[in-house]
């Protein structure tokens, strides 16, 4: 628990899945952890008891990101709590994990105008206003990072609004790093491929195995092997890595 000692992180959409366990790797690194959720508040508070029994840090902060200020909404509560635990209302490391994976039963035709303004809103909207808005509390010396998907390098049409989400999402990395550069902020992207993130799809034998096929691994990601990932890029060791793309698909995208 030395990487990140003395760090503090906020990490979106952290009460379960690839978000909690981003938050529980980041609070074995030693950072405080802001756990962010939107409505599932028992969930938050058991990813925070997790951290907690580990010897680790954090607290909740509700916000539904996508609504109507609830991007103030979240950061005032951020602020509090930092101060709360710290007295200074520094954050160190921000990870933009919340997502709306806006599925769309039969491709492109069935894509309604509310499932694109909900993907937009939550997946590219409220992480760029999140770092706008952030980068008053955010040193120099910060790191952002924003959790993309696979599948906006690969075709995937039932997801398509998910995907020209997370997309744009890569952008706001791809623009913003010169922009925070002179701070020495470091922002990155990290695309996570298929990971059993404890949707009850991972309980089907058979549905694992054809999801596993499209690994060159032949298996689906672990949510701990995503958290790996974004820790290492989250923290000072990866200080000379900016504006990139992580492919974390177990390369899948070889395929």
């Amino acid at each position: 628990m030395s990487r990140l000692k003395n760090k503090t992180a906020l990490v979106t959409g952290a009460s379960r899945g690839i978000g909690r366990g981003i938050a529980l790797r980041l609070a074995q690194d030693g950072a405080l952890v802001a756990v962010n959720y939107s409505a599932n508040e028992a969930a938050a508070k058991e990813t925070v008891a997790l951290i907690e029994e580990a010897g680790g840090r954090a607290f909740t902060v509700q916000a539904e990101l996508g609504k109507p200020g609830a991007v103030e909404q979240l950061l005032a509560g951020v602020e509090a709590g930092l101060v709360e635990h710290t007295g200074s209302r520094t954050l160190d490391i921000l990870v933009n994990n919340a997502a709306a994976t806006g599925f769309a039963g039969t491709g492109p035709h069935s894509v309604t105008e509310e499932i694109l303004d909900n993907c937009y809103n939550i997946n590219a909207k409220a992480p760029f206003l999140l770092i706008q808005k952030a980068l008053d509390l955010i040193p120099d010396g910060g790191h952002i990072v924003n959790v993309s998907s696979g599948v906006t390098h690969s075709a995937f049409p039932i997801q398509i609004a998910y995907a020209m989400s997370k997309a744009a999402l890569e952008q706001i990395t791809l623009h913003m790093a010169p922009v925070l550069a002179p701070r020495n902020i470091t922002i990155n992207t990290v695309a996570p491929g298929i990971t059993n993130n404890g949707d009850p799809v991972f309980e089907d034998p058979e549905a694992v195995k054809q999801m596993a096929a499209l690994s060159v691994f032949n298996r689906v990601g672990e949510v701990s092997e995503v958290a790996d990932i974004v820790a290492f890029v989250a923290s000072d060791e990866a200080r000379w890595i900016t504006g990139a793309f992580v492919d974390a698909t177990g390369g899948t995208l070889l395929r």
